[in-house]
Parts: structure tokens; sequence; C-alpha cells
């Protein structure tokens, strides 16, 4: 069957795209340059894992290793590089990045692709608030070499070389839901489902008999919070910092309020470009949220991935560090005034007619 579309390699198609990928291409250099005069190290971690990463709702692609002998292993492309690169944390490295390919399997819209690159770095033994100026710094690089001091997407402006606004998500809750989180929701960090649904329901938020505290979470952030952020013409990047713990399965507790995580994420023009943990390295915490996070998986989707045991025991020698993963296809497609993500990969995945928004 013939396409129904122009495709990547046509070169009249190619000829429009060549200038953003030509700015990729720029900004990733650049990007390096600045990592390596931190003294950052450059590191390539392998695609293929014995766990894909244990996130409830991401889901991976599987795949197979056979040995010469006929025996077959379960293998998993990596929807983030971060267990590899707490590994090397561990061995002894202090301050890390890699441009990772990652897969992640059903998500294709504007801003998500089944393969993509994640920039990630890590710093061991600082503290994680650090990781906001790095993004700051980044959101700076890309737009001085893309040349627009003015972002736009989906009708939303950001200026991205403006100091980034840093707000809690429990402000954020008590001021776009009227909902407070921490104090209404999490008596003593331990999640109140009912107490959720009552607030979900009083603002118009569905509520299904089936959801738990984290669906209802999930559905409030989606539907109030993020589109209020960014949402002035021209407005300041926004660092969403303290998550509930609930909500951080490889973040490390707040030490001033354990009831919320040092996490942040990073926004512009509405759109999620970071996201980024104090790392949690205790290894008994961690197998423990990693499991609840597959029974979770495995009740809302009949499965599972398996634990990579050989990261849990890295964590026992991993330093104090904090990490940040950023979407770089998201970065460029902002920075080059890119109107979907595919505009800005080289070859994007195959077309099989299931693209989202």
């Amino acid at each position: 069957m013939a396409p129904t579309h122009t495709p990547f390699w046509h070169p009249s198609r190619h000829a429009d795209r060549r200038p953003l990928l030509l700015a990729r291409g720029r900004i990733k250099a650049a990007i390096r340059r600045w990592l390596e005069g931190e003294g950052f190290v450059e590191v390539e971690t392998g695609c293929l894992q014995v766990s894909p990463g244990n996130e409830a709702h991401l889901h991976a692609f599987a795949t197979e290793w056979r040995s010469e002998a006929g025996a077959r292993h379960p293998l998993y492309l990596h929807t983030s590089p971060e267990f590899a690169c707490k590994k090397l944390l561990a061995a002894g490295e202090t301050r890390i990045f890699t441009f990772a390919p990652v897969f992640r399997n059903g998500e294709r819209s504007t801003v998500h692709a089944p393969e993509f690159t994640m920039l990630e770095w890590y710093r061991a033994g600082e503290p994680y608030t650090t990781l906001m100026a790095d993004c700051a710094q980044m959101l700076r690089i890309a737009a001085d070499v893309g040349g627009l001091d003015r972002w736009e997407f989906r009708g939303r402006s950001a200026r991205p070389t403006l100091a980034p606004e840093r707000s809690s998500m429990d402000a954020l809750f008590q001021r776009h839901a009227g909902i407070r989180l921490l104090d209404d929701t999490l008596p003593g960090g331990c999640p109140d489902r009912d107490a959720l649904a009552r607030e979900a329901g009083r603002i118009g938020v569905r509520v299904a008999a089936d959801d738990t505290w984290s669906d209802l979470f999930s559905r409030i952030l989606v539907g109030r919070i993020e589109p209020a952020l960014g949402g002035e013409p021209d407005s300041a990047p926004v660092i969403v910092d303290a998550y509930p713990t609930h909500e951080a399965a490889l973040a490390r507790p707040s030490p001033t309020d354990p009831r919320v995580a040092e996490r942040f994420e990073l926004y512009a023009c509405g759109v999620e470009l970071a996201n980024a943990f104090g790392e949690l390295v205790d290894p008994v915490e961690q197998r423990r949220r990693l499991v609840a996070e597959m029974d979770e998986k495995e009740r809302i989707y009949g499965e599972r991935y398996p634990i990579d045991e050989d990261f849990l025991a890295a964590l026992r020698h991993m330093p104090a560090a904090s990490g940040c993963a950023l979407g770089f296809d998201r970065l460029v497609m902002l920075a080059a005034g890119a109107t979907h993500v595919d505009q800005v990969l080289w070859t994007p995945a195959p077309d099989l007619g299931t693209r989202g928004p």
C-alpha cells in the first residue's frame, strides 16, 4: 500500500526539515561543550537491559537473547539509561552525561516518539537543586544556538532565557485546583484516596470507583495543573518542585518534609522537558518501591517487568547523587520552532497509522 503522506526521506520534505536537523546538531554540540567544561564525562549506556525500568505507566519493547546453545533469555530496550548510569556512579564516576536512545511503547504524538533521545546527567555529592541551574543553562544554550529568544508551541509562548519560576506541587494544587494536597490528602505522608476523591469530585474531575490516589493525582495534574503552567504570554519556564514521595519512586524524601521528595520537573510552553531527582540510594527501600510500581502495573495492565538485581546491588556502593533526564528532542523542537517532534528526528519511527494528537 502506498504511503498516505510524503515520507521523511523524500527530497522535498527533507529540504524543509534539514534546517531543523542542523540546529539539532548545533544544540547538541553546544550542550556537550558546556557539560565537558563543567568536568562531566560522556558515557554510552547499552540499550539492552534485563529490566527496562519499573515505572507503572511506562511500556517497554521486549526482545530476547539467544545463546549458541539455543537458550533464550528475555531482554528489553531500556526506557531510560538511569539504572546503567547509577551503576557507573557506584563504580566511581562523579559527573557523567549521556545522549541515550531510549524506547517507549504505546507513545506517539506531537511530543512523543517510540524512539527518542534522552539527555541524562548526574552529579555525585551535589544537591538536586544544582540541577535547576543546569536546566536553566541548557535552556539558554538552546535559545542562543537556535536563535530564538521567544519559543512558541500550541498557542503558548515562553522566554527561555528568563530564570525559571519555581513552585511546589502543593502550592500549585492549592492555586489552580483549590486542594491542600499535603495537609488534606496525605496525612502523615499516607495517601488518603477517599479524601482526594472528594476533592476531585468537588472541582468536577472524573472519579471512578477503582481509582487509586495516584490515578486521581495524575488526572488533576494533567487536567488542572499542567494547563495552567506558563499560561501567560512570554512567561518564564516553570520548575515544579517537591513532588509527593508517593509519586517519586526513585527519589529520596526531603529531609525537611518526608511527605515530599527531592524531585522536580521543568516545563516551557506547557511542554514537560525534564525530570530530576535527588537519588534514592537505599536498596531496601528502592526494592519496596519498585515492587509496588510493578504491582500497580500488573493491576492496571496485566503485566510486570523484572527487577534489576544488579542495579539494587550497585546502590549499596553508590554515593549520594542527583540526576536529571531531559527530553532532548522536545528541547530542540521548541528551540528550532518546530511544531512536531518528528520534525527534529533525522529518521522518525515508521508511521503505522497510530499517531496521537
